[in-house]
C-alpha cells in the first residue's frame, strides 16, 4: 500500500528524469543530423516520429486491450488537442532556442535552455492554476512562502544559467584523463 501512497512521486520522478534528458538528446540529435540549415527541423521530425509511437500507437493498443468504449466528448476532446499542440510547440520551441544558441557558438546550449525552461514552467503553472482556481481570499490569500517559492525559481533558473560550469575544451578532458592515470602508474 506504500507503493500506492507514493506511485504519484515515482510518476512524477519518471517525468523529471526524461524531461531532464529531453533538451539533452534533442540537442545531440540536432547536432547529429549533421545539417546546419535543416538539422533542427529532421530532429523535429523524429520528435513527431517518437510522439506517435508513444502517444497514438501505445494508448490505442492499452484502449485496445482494456476494452474501452470509443467514445470522447468534446470538451475532453479539445481540451487534450490543445495541451498536445502546447506540448509539440513547446518542443519546437525548444530545439529554435538551442539552435540559436548553439550557432553563437555556446557548447552549453541544452544546459542554458532546459535551466530556463524548467524554471519558468512551474511559474506560468503556478500563475495559471491561480487564475482558473483563485485563491481562498483572494490573491492578497496568498501566502508569503508560495511567493518567495516563486521568486526563488526565478532566481534558481537565472542563477544556474548565469554561473553554469564551462565545459572543458574537448582535448583538455582527455588529456587531464590520460594525465591522471599516468601519474598513478609513476606512484606504483
Amino acid at each position: 500500500m506504500i507503493m500506492g501512497s507514493y506511485a504519484w512521486l515515482i510518476f512524477a520522478l519518471g517525468t523529471v528524469v526524461t524531461w531532464g534528458l529531453y533538451g539533452i538528446f534533442l540537442h545531440m540529435g540536432q547536432v547529429g543530423m549533421s545539417d546546419p540549415a535543416n538539422g533542427r527541423y529532421k530532429a523535429f521530425l523524429f520528435v513527431g516520429v517518437a510522439y506517435f509511437l508513444t502517444a497514438v500507437l501505445a494508448p490505442l493498443a492499452i484502449l485496445v486491450i482494456r476494452g474501452s468504449d470509443w467514445n470522447f466528448p468534446g470538451k475532453g476532446l479539445w481540451l487534450s488537442l490543445i495541451a498536445g499542440i502546447l506540448g509539440a510547440i513547446g518542443a519546437f520551441f525548444v530545439l529554435l532556442s538551442l539552435g540559436a544558441l548553439f550557432a553563437q557558438g555556446n557548447k552549453s546550449a541544452p544546459a542554458i535552455v532546459m535551466s530556463i525552461i524548467f524554471a519558468g514552467a512551474p511559474i506560468v503553472n503556478a500563475i495559471v492554476s491561480l487564475i482558473l482556481h483563485p485563491p481562498a481570499g483572494g490573491w492578497a490569500g496568498l501566502r508569503w512562502q508560495f511567493v518567495v517559492g516563486i521568486l526563488m525559481a526565478a532566481l534558481g533558473g537565472y542563477l544556474v544559467v548565469k554561473f553554469k560550469p564551462d565545459p572543458a575544451p574537448a582535448g583538455q578532458a582527455k588529456k587531464e584523463v590520460t594525465t591522471g592515470a599516468e601519474s598513478s602508474e609513476k606512484l606504483s
